[in-house]
């Protein structure tokens, strides 16, 4: 990947006036506020008190108001309320400009002052909206940082002390604050009564920062010549090797893992993990230290303010994107190569607006430009399917049957022929738009989850099955920390499909996506633990993850999560002490999982008999799953078939699969289960009971009227509530069981040598004494 820039010029009327030196003096004050306030339009303001408006569509800039001649413009910051699109914002979108002598104004879409506020008894170094857009923070030279209300009243002074605050940025979801004093970045949560957490960044000052709302990490860059990454705790977990010159900017993108890194006459591509891409040296003629960089809201270009005046836009080419046998590489902002590896032809894609995203896979190419979407067939290559009216897309997901795209309005379903198939809602769904990224959200084979932005804790999950109950109305699955990553299976049958997610301590989960009735809420299986990333893999049922020094591979992830054992004897840890630090899973398809580390592509196989195994299974051939685990001779294999062959009631299977993988106790079970009735509701609860699945083994048995099987269930299980609760609900049909219940519960509590203290069996206690003591 590539930046491409170019220079703009700062005014129409200074180029017509090119001829006599003076004016070009009298442009070159330093352009450090610069912002957009559309996806084609920036906003910039230097020392000579003009707010310029320079346009994409004209290539030129206007003035479009004036400042007083004491405002001398220190920040600028758009606030966007009337949503991302490329036409511009409406006229509820503000402009705050903010000058050294502590003022700060508030401009509205036509160039209005609405407030003019002094807020600070020094410059003021940083004035931004807050992402959510209740309200603004100043910081100033005086060490104080205030947060403001939209109309510009003062909420709370958050930070005070004597030290110059240089940079402030707010945290992605609104609740806390980054800023820098000399050498140190702090980091303030607005929350009451929490503690600053604050670290030395750099050797010398520390002159910009940036927050991602993607990855929320933060980037800092100092005058010590190096940019340096930071986790929201203030590990470090990227230095930068030193620069020629000090970093004045850093700028994280919306939309994207990118990082944009600004230094003399230099800019920086980076990810956002800190490896770069590319870097754009400007010689000829010089554009000084890059003080402002701003990305559209779009994520596709950014703008920059130098030392010299100069306005530069920038945007990155050169994007790829690989899926089996094709290359799709962005050529330009208007045109894509498609490229069939296999037998070398090449397509090239033009298209009439910018294009903002595009994904690849299973054969097909989505394209998303400002207004439309394009679909792609790679065997139909010259007539492509297009949706009018979808605006700046931020996120496309290309699944097996679907693909799934976030814009400024919604998320939405399409299939392959371009017909909406889905637009999930969910309660305080349409607030969350603007919070949404693509680790919030992941497309499985028939399941779309979205995890809540309000509450971290929750999954949301619809299915995509036409006509399916839980399409519109979502089934939802808590867990018990906030979620950082989720990951919906692509492969499977509708019956077996899973959803795998990481939480906030780093820790691996697996349930069933679908098929989860009201009463099967709790069936989230922990499978593995230090997790940074997981992928299923595109064609199989098998899950990759990335640890700190190592990397698992689960070849039964979603069958096995309820047993342990099977979790253990399927789960592959290999070392990655030689791919280095920072490793990301670029994609898992077919037997090839392909990881990115520094920008270098790592392909490694998976066992191909396991896939081939997973493949049998998944259209049924059971003899072919035993030829290859005979063939392979592997405990993983034979394991990943006893756990498929016991979900799908394949006994005798899964029996010679438990003997082989050396599961005596299963063996045994499995075969007093083959002395009960063939598919009665005793042998299906035995074997859901085997699964793991109480719950579900308890209701087959309800459902059969089994009430006395049911109840013995629970003894077995001591579930003692439970099995009281079944005894007295079917009371007049079986009286007998109460009596049954409470001769194990003394047995049980003899074999304890206690009292009783179960407050539900307390009263039975008291009104049993009398009658059994006779007895005894």
């Amino acid at each position: 990947m590539k930046l491409r820039t170019r220079l703009c010029k700062k005014s129409s009327l200074k180029t017509t006036e090119a001829a006599g030196e003076g004016s070009q003096t009298s442009s070159n004050y330093p352009l450090s506020c610069v912002d957009w306030s559309s996806n084609e339009e920036i906003y910039f303001v230097s020392d000579d008190h003009q707010i310029f408006k320079w346009s994409d569509v004209t290539r030129d800039s206007v003035e479009v108001a004036k400042l007083p001649d004491d405002f001398v413009p220190t920040d600028l910051h758009w606030l966007l309320l009337g949503g991302r699109s490329s036409g511009g914002g409406k006229g509820s979108d503000t402009l705050l400009v903010c000058s050294n002598d502590g003022r700060f104004v508030i401009l509205n879409k036509s160039a209005r002052v609405e407030r003019s506020i002094s807020a600070h008894g020094a410059a003021i170094s940083s004035g931004r909206w807050s992402p959510d857009g209740a309200g603004l923070l100043t910081a100033g030279e005086d060490g104080v940082i205030k947060i403001w209300s939209r109309s510009g009243m003062l909420r709370s002074t958050v930070v005070q002390n004597e030290e110059a605050i240089r940079c402030a940025r707010w945290a992605p979801n609104s609740t806390s604050i980054v800023f820098c004093q000399g050498s140190h970045v702090s980091i303030k949560p607005l929350a009451a009564n929490s503690k600053l957490i604050r670290w030395r960044a750099h050797d010398g000052l520390v002159l910009a920062l940036s927050w991602s709302a993607q990855s929320n990490v933060i980037a800092s860059g100092g005058e010590d010549f190096r940019f340096k990454i930071w986790d929201a705790q203030g590990a470090n977990l990227f230095t930068s090797a030193a620069e020629e010159f000090a970093i004045t900017s850093v700028a994280f993108n919306p939309e994207k893992d990118y990082l944009l890194v600004g230094t003399f006459n230099l800019l920086k591509l980076c990810h956002s993990t800190g490896w770069s891409y590319n870097s754009a040296r400007f010689t000829a003629p010089s554009v000084g230290s890059f003080f402002s960089l701003s990305w559209s809201a779009d994520g596709t270009q950014v703008a920059c303010g130098t030392s010299t005046g100069q306005l530069i836009v920038a945007y990155a080419i050169e994007q790829q994107l690989i899926s089996r046998n094709l290359k799709a590489t962005s050529n330009s902002r208007k045109s894509i190569a498609l490229k069939d590896i296999a037998n070398g032809t090449q397509d090239v894609l033009d298209f009439p607006q910018r294009v903002i995203n595009f994904g690849l896979g299973y054969g097909h190419l989505v394209v998303a430009t400002t207004h439309q979407i394009h679909i792609y067939n790679e065997k139909y290559i010259n007539t492509p399917i297009i949706v009018d009216g979808r605006n700046d897309t931020r996120v496309i997901e290309v699944g097996k049957k679907y693909f799934m795209i976030l814009d400024a309005s919604s998320i939405w379903v399409y299939t392959y022929t371009g017909r909406l198939h889905l637009n999930p809602r969910y309660p305080g769904s349409q607030a969350q738009i603007p919070l949404l990224t693509w680790r919030s959200l992941s497309l499985g084979l028939d399941v779309l989850a979205i995890r809540d932005n309000s509450d971290p804790t929750l999954l949301h999950l619809f299915d995509l099955i036409p006509g399916a109950s839980r399409q519109y109305d979502p089934h939802s699955l808590r867990a018990k920390q906030p979620l950082a990553e989720i990951a919906a299976c692509r492969a499977g049958t509708p019956d077996d499909q899973f959803v795998a997610f990481i939480d906030s301590n780093r820790e691996l989960f697996v349930s069933e996506s679908r098929n989860l009735s009201g009463e099967r809420t709790d069936e989230i299986y922990k499978i593995g633990t230090q997790l940074t990333a997981i992928k299923w893999a595109s064609e199989t049922n098998i899950l990759v993850g990335v640890h700190d020094s190592c990397y698992s591979i689960w070849y039964c992830p979603g069958e096995g999560a309820s047993d342990p054992t099977i979790i253990a004897l399927t789960t592959i840890t290999l070392d990655t002490a030689e791919f280095g630090k920072q490793i990301a899973i670029e994609s898992f398809e077919d037997a090839v999982i392909t990881f990115r580390c520094a920008g270098a592509l790592l392909p490694v196989n998976v066992n191909i008999y396991c896939e081939v195994l997973h493949r049998a299974l998944l259209e049924g051939q059971w003899p072919q799953a035993l030829k290859i685990c005979r063939l392979a001779q592997h405990a993983s294999l034979w394991a990943t078939l006893a756990a498929v062959a016991t979900r799908k009631h394949q006994l005798q299977i899964s029996e010679e699969a438990y003997a082989a993988a050396l599961q005596i106790d299963k063996v045994s079970y499995l075969q007093h289960l083959k002395t009960l009735t063939p598919s009665s509701a005793e042998q299906m609860a035995e074997n859901s009971l085997m699964l793991g699945r109480m719950l579900e083994a308890e209701t087959i048995l309800l459902h059969g009227r089994k009430i006395q099987q049911a109840v013995g269930l629970s003894l077995r299980m001591h579930n003692w509530r439970r099995a009281l609760e079944i005894a007295q609900k079917h009371r007049v049909e079986e009286p007998d069981l109460m009596q049954r219940v409470l001769q194990e519960r003394i047995k049980y509590l003899k074999a304890l040598q206690r009292e009783e203290w179960d407050p539900t069996y307390l009263p039975h206690v008291v009104k049993e004494d009398p009658n059994s003591s006779p007895s005894e």
